[in-house]
């Protein structure tokens, strides 16, 4: 269960990365400020998937 859990979670972070970069593209972010847009997005999803598996894991 894990093991799926963690490939999920992989592909989830790729897939919002790939969103985050249109919403860069989309807004005209300028290019020095997006990596602190992917770093924070990048935390937040990393804290939400970390939290979920756990309630899974528990449940």
């Amino acid at each position: 269960m894990a093991l799926s859990f963690i490939l999920l979670a992989v592909v989830v972070l790729f897939w919002i990365n790939q969103l985050t970069h249109s919403l860069c593209a989309q807004r005209d972010i300028p290019e020095e400020q997006q990596p602190a847009v992917f770093r924070t997005i990048n935390v937040l999803i990393t804290i939400l998937l970390i939290s979920s598996y756990f309630e899974v894991l528990f449940t």
